[in-house]
């Protein structure tokens, strides 16, 4: 058999691999488009090939994961409840339909116009925390948000059951969106998980949802022993390097991984080109942590930022910043911070990490 094995669709395992192990998210969205697209693999097959594959990969990131304790088990329950039955119905609803390649590019269709909401969504989100840090004079204590500190997270059965039945049918049918679509759902539900408690979550809950999706797939599908096991030798190493990064990674990192992976999976998946792509995702590192820049140099996007010091607490100087006696009677936010560290948000900094 090794004489079928390929070198090429091991390496796209190991990048897609390493993808999920840091973001939860992205190999279905990813991995099934590259072997269509770029390997010219048959559709069914490589939605087959892709579940089987990721019944092996998700747990090895997932280990990672409830080693380090950033799993929610309450959530995974309550999500594999309604995705594993919902997942092999999906299968078998495929087949129903035949080839259903028209339906399938609905759902995708759908499912990236939804991730690229999520990322608008993500990124609103994240100017708002920069403006209200801002305020507060915690910008520099937790730049970018490295405090990932989070309440108990209380667990809603029904939304959370009815999130696992409609990714558990998306995935049956698709093969994607056991971490992409998710991850999102998650994220939407309960905002206040911590970066490394949604990827941890989303992963372990992600491995009976493949499960159940891939058994349909053995059994019904189009499963192809060589294409999976080339799949493996990248992917198991690069899902576990990935898992490692990310369960000790700062939120600031990870919520910038998913937001990239989330575009690349949402333009890929609305069929955007492989050049067209290559040119957005480049355009998006380069340009991205500049426009960034500006949005925490003006305190998220503020007019007039750094507003001058009039002693009045909590407008722009942290509070127990050493009053700075120039002849204006003002100093700039910078000066403010290199005057006196604020130790409350720094102590948060640090139970965060």
């Amino acid at each position: 058999m090794l004489h079928h094995l390929d070198g090429y669709v091991a390496l796209a395992g190991l990048i897609v691999g390493f993808t999920v192990g840091l973001t939860g998210m992205g190999g279905g969205a990813l991995m099934t488009p590259i072997l269509v697209l770029l390997f010219k693999v048959q559709p069914l097959a490589a939605v087959s090939s892709d579940l089987v594959a990721a019944v092996v990969m998700k747990p090895i990131g997932g280990a990672v994961h409830l080693r380090r304790g950033t799993v929610n088990k309450r959530l995974v329950g309550w999500l594999a409840a309604g995705s594993m039955p919902s997942a092999f119905a999906g299968v078998l609803i495929l087949r129903r339909l035949g080839n259903g390649a028209g339906v399938q590019n609905n759902i995708k269709i759908a499912l990236g116009v939804a991730l690229l909401v999520a990322v608008g969504t993500m990124i609103v989100r994240a100017l708002l925390d920069v403006r209200r840090r801002a305020v507060k004079g915690r910008l520099v204590a937790d730049p970018a948000g490295v405090a990932d500190h989070a309440p108990e997270v209380r667990v809603r059965p029904l939304p959370t059951l009815l999130v696992g039945i409609l990714g558990g049918l998306i995935v049956g049918m698709t093969s994607v969106g056991s971490g992409s679509l998710i991850i999102v759902m998650l994220l939407l539900l309960y905002p206040q998980l911590k970066a490394s408690e949604l990827v941890g979550t989303d992963l372990i809950q992600a491995v009976p949802l493949v499960a159940s999706a891939a058994l349909g797939h053995i059994l019904f599908g189009d499963f192809q022993l060589s294409l999976t096991t080339s799949l493996l030798l990248g992917s198991v190493p690069g899902v576990y390097i990935g898992a490692r990064v990310s369960a000790v990674a700062p939120g600031r990192v990870i919520r910038r991984a998913l937001a990239f992976v989330l575009t690349a999976s949402a333009l890929k998946l609305l069929n955007v080109g492989n050049v067209p792509l290559a040119v957005l995702l480049g355009a998006c590192v380069v340009v991205g942590p500049l426009l960034w820049h500006v949005v925490r140099a003006t305190g998220g996007l503020r007019r007039g930022w750094p507003p001058a010091a009039e002693g009045v607490e909590g407008e722009g100087v942290p509070v127990g910043a050493a009053p700075i006696g120039s002849a204006a009677g003002v100093i700039p936010v910078a000066a403010a911070r290199e005057a006196e560290p604020v130790s409350e948000p720094a102590e948060l900094a640090g139970r965060g990490r």
